[in-house]
């Protein structure tokens, strides 16, 4: 059973600012109702208060259903709803007129001229801050403003309201509906913002990927490049020489052989340079990529002095667990610290964001784990592969503790302190490592913040 705050930490970033704004808009209609046209009934009598609540009823249900329509095409999931516009502004305009002509003509005394004019400061402010969300050029605004305290003016003198009231009037109607376009504007500046940022986050990792991957190409086609130009001039020669039936073509093809051999060595170490993480790299590669991700990294610790095995088996941990940062989790900071506890070196990622990742990691784990069996069942039938080999592992958290169970290590991932993911991996330090000076530097020592 999830707690009643899960639904809004799964939401993402944005997803939480859009959410935020819009329920504001929509309090708006609330504040409009509540401070406005209930106060109507201790104001003036229960015939007139329910004539008066009426109408701001209506006009706050406009306001709301307005306001979310302009809302959603700000963020291009529908057309300009011109007709709610229209339709707004004309209600607004009426209501404020009523009203107008209510505190002019209509019972008399301060109670009912206050509720008149709560009402029609109450539509007119709102009215045209829900107005200006519409406007599809942010320069219209101030014009929409300066109309409705224009027309304020213009309205309230041929109702007999004195001159200076009325031009009082118009400049309350400036100042307040100025002031709630401008929130408005701002608010859905602030989201269009937000959006583009996340866009922008994910851009930059997806650089960072492709990055890697042209790394890996341009490494392969220098090594193979020269040698596959090598390969085909002298299989070249060695055909036109075995024409001839001259002996050299043996000699030559002799030589194409070494070439290949050496192009296979070559190519596999440039894979297992690729697949076998250094650690130093992984974790400033982390902490890189995190922080282009728009997450605060703190990274602790110096691989130095530490075996081979166990920077690879360790790098390949930071490796998956950035990427389940970055896929599954909404993530604000993280944590990555590496230290020696007595023989044994012990690394720990730590972020937030555990509903979202929780439920990555989960569905991704099954995915995984059916995926390794397929491999490891096709590689027994086929091959008499053996499982839990080398060759079977997957970069899930399964292909992680198998990685770490060949060196001697454990591996434990999930959430704790009800908000966060902690990933703990352990490894043993071989014996003539542990026994001589254990390591050259500290690894509490911290390495960048």
């Amino acid at each position: 059973m999830r707690r009643p705050g899960a639904w809004w930490r799964r939401k993402s970033t944005p997803a939480k600012v859009e959410t935020y704004t819009r329920w504001s808009f929509h309090f708006f209609a609330v504040i409009e109702v509540a401070g406005v046209g209930l106060p109507a009934f201790g104001m003036v009598g229960a015939e007139w208060a329910v004539w008066l609540l009426l109408p701001v009823c209506g006009h706050a249900l406009l306001v709301a259903v307005t306001g979310s329509r302009a809302l959603d095409w700000t963020r291009g999931r529908r057309q300009r709803p011109v007709r709610l516009l229209a339709a707004l502004g004309t209600v607004t305009g009426l209501l404020g007129t009523g009203a107008l002509a209510f505190s002019e003509h209509g019972p008399g005394g301060d109670d009912p001229d206050t509720a008149a004019g709560s009402l029609f400061m109450g539509v007119m402010i709102f009215g045209v801050g829900t107005l200006a969300l519409g406007v599809s050029s942010r320069r219209h605004v101030p014009a929409i403003v300066g109309g409705f305290a224009a027309g304020t003016a213009v309205v309230a003198l041929p109702l007999g309201m004195p001159g200076s009231a009325a031009l009082a009037m118009a400049f309350a109607v400036l100042l307040a509906g100025g002031l709630i376009a401008f929130t408005s504007v701002f608010s859905v500046w602030l989201l269009n913002a937000v959006y583009e940022l996340d866009a922008a986050r994910e851009t930059r990792t997806r650089l960072a990927v492709a990055e890697e991957r042209l790394r890996f190409g341009r490494d392969l086609h220098d090594v193979m490049g020269r040698n596959l130009a090598v390969i085909a001039l002298k299989s070249e020669l060695a055909v036109q020489l075995a024409r001839r039936e001259r002996p050299e073509a043996v000699d030559q093809m002799i030589e194409v052989q070494r070439i290949a051999h050496a192009s296979q060595t070559e190519i596999r170490e440039v894979v297992r340079g690729y697949r076998e993480a250094e650690l130093s790299a992984e974790l400033s590669g982390a902490q890189g990529v995190l922080t282009a991700a728009g997450v605060d990294c703190t990274v602790t610790g110096s691989a130095a002095g530490l075996p081979v095995a166990v920077q690879s088996a360790l790098g390949w941990v930071v490796r998956e667990a950035t990427t389940n940062v970055l896929r599954h989790g909404d993530a604000g900071r993280c944590g990555v610290s590496l230290e020696v506890v007595g023989a044994r070196v012990v690394l720990t990622v730590e972020n937030d964001g555990v509903e979202k990742e929780t439920d990555g990691v989960e569905k991704d784990e099954v995915d995984r784990d059916g995926a390794e069996k397929g491999r490891a069942e096709k590689g027994r039938g086929e091959k008499g592969g053996v499982p839990g080999s080398r060759s079977g592992a997957g970069s899930g958290l399964t292909g992680l503790r198998e990685r770490l169970s060949a060196v001697g290590g454990t591996l434990e991932a999930g959430p704790v302190d009800g908000d966060l993911f902690r990933v703990v991996a352990e490894v043993p330090l071989p014996p003539s490592s542990s026994s001589s000076s254990a390591v050259p530097r500290p690894l509490n020592e911290e390495v960048t913040s």
